[in-house]
C-alpha cells in the first residue's frame, strides 16, 4: 500500500514562511543588530516540525519564480492584481522580502532543493511534483487551490495548514468532499465558478459555494455544465441559464487560470532528504549570522530522526 511508504513532502515554501513572517512578531525573532529573523525561524521550526511528524524520506520546496504569470494575467487580467505593489513586482513586506535569500542559503546548506520554474507559480511546480513523482506525495501548503491536487489512487494528499502547521488538516478525497461538497478532481472548476477574491477571480455572479457545488456534482465540470446549458431537458433554472451563459466566455478563461498546471519542466534535482546537514559549516555560520541556532539545532536534530 502506497501509504505505507515514506512520502516526498512537496512544500509551498512561500505559503509557508509568509504564515511564520505574520504569525511570529518581528520583535521577538531578532538578530543582536536587530534584523528580524521571524520567517526563517518560524519556516526552519516548520519544516523540523514536518519531518518529525510526517518522516519524508524526500523533500522538495516549491518557489514563485512567477508569482502572477503572464499567461494567467492574458487570460483573466484580474488575477492577483489587487496585490500588485507596483508593475508586476508582488506586494511583500520589506521586513520579509530581507529574509527570503537567508532562507534559501538555509536551506541549501541543509540540502533541501528549493526551486521555482520561470513562467509558473510555486503551485504548477507542485502539481508537477504530484504528477511526476513517485508516490506518496503530500502536498503541504495553506492554499485551498492545491486542493485539487488530491488524488486518492494515485497517493497524493494535502496537508492544508490554513490554522498553521500543529494543526494540520490531512486531506483525502472525503475531506476535500466534506468541506466543499465536490470531489478533489472538480475542485477547480467549482472555483472558476464560485470567484475567489484573494486571487481576484470574480467567478460568475450570482452563483455562490452552493450552487457552484450543486452544478458540479450533477453534470460535471465547467465543460460539462456549459455542453448542458443548450439541452432543454437539463433542467436549470431560466434565471441560472442566463447567468451561465452570460459567463461562457469568463469561464471559458478562468478554468486554465484555476488550474495548476501538472507538466512544468522542473529542473534537476534530488528529493532524498539528507540525515545530516550538507554543509554544516556553512549551517554553522549562517546560525551564528542570523542567531538562528535554537531552530538549525532543532531542524538538525529532525534530520537525524
Amino acid at each position: 500500500m502506497t501509504d505505507r511508504r515514506q512520502p516526498l513532502l512537496a512544500v509551498d515554501a512561500p505559503s509557508l514562511y509568509f504564515r511564520a513572517f505574520h504569525g511570529i512578531p518581528e520583535n521577538a525573532a531578532k538578530t543582536s543588530a536587530g534584523e528580524p529573523v521571524n520567517a526563517i525561524r518560524g519556516f526552519m521550526d516548520m519544516i523540523a516540525q514536518l519531518i518529525r511528524t510526517r518522516h519524508p524520506d524526500r523533500l522538495v520546496c516549491a518557489l514563485d519564480a512567477s508569482w502572477r504569470p503572464a499567461w494567467r494575467v492574458e487570460l483573466v487580467p484580474s488575477y492577483k492584481k489587487h496585490r500588485v505593489a507596483h508593475g508586476t513586482v508582488e506586494e511583500v513586506p520589506a521586513a520579509l522580502e530581507k529574509q527570503v535569500p537567508v532562507l534559501l542559503e538555509v536551506l541549501a546548506a541543509v540540502g533541501i532543493p528549493a526551486f521555482g520554474v520561470d513562467g509558473y507559480e510555486a503551485d504548477d511546480v507542485l502539481g508537477t511534483l504530484a504528477a511526476t513523482q513517485p508516490a506518496p506525495v503530500e502536498v503541504v501548503s495553506g492554499d485551498r487551490d492545491l486542493f485539487q491536487l488530491v488524488d486518492d489512487e494515485r497517493g497524493t494528499r494535502l496537508l492544508y495548514c490554513g490554522r498553521g502547521v500543529s494543526k494540520l488538516e490531512d486531506a483525502d478525497n472525503a475531506l476535500v468532499e466534506q468541506k466543499y461538497g465536490v470531489p478533489a478532481r472538480w475542485y477547480a472548476d467549482f472555483a472558476a465558478m464560485r470567484g475567489d477574491p484573494s486571487d481576484g477571480l470574480p467567478g460568475v455572479p450570482g452563483v455562490g459555494d452552493k450552487t457552484a457545488a450543486r452544478l458540479v456534482n450533477r453534470y460535471g465540470g465547467v465543460e460539462q455544465i456549459l455542453a448542458a446549458l443548450d439541452d432543454p431537458d437539463a433542467g436549470f433554472a431560466p434565471g441560472l441559464r442566463t447567468k451561465l451563459k452570460d459567463a461562457t466566455e469568463y469561464l471559458a478563461r478562468a478554468l486554465p487560470v484555476c488550474k495548476v498546471a501538472l507538466d512544468v519542466k522542473l529542473p534537476d534535482f534530488d528529493p532524498a532528504l539528507p540525515k545530516a546537514p550538507l554543509d554544516g559549516d556553512r549551517l554553522v555560520a549562517l546560525a551564528e549570522r542570523w542567531n538562528l541556532a535554537g531552530s538549525a539545532r532543532r531542524l538538525v536534530d529532525a534530520l537525524a530522526g
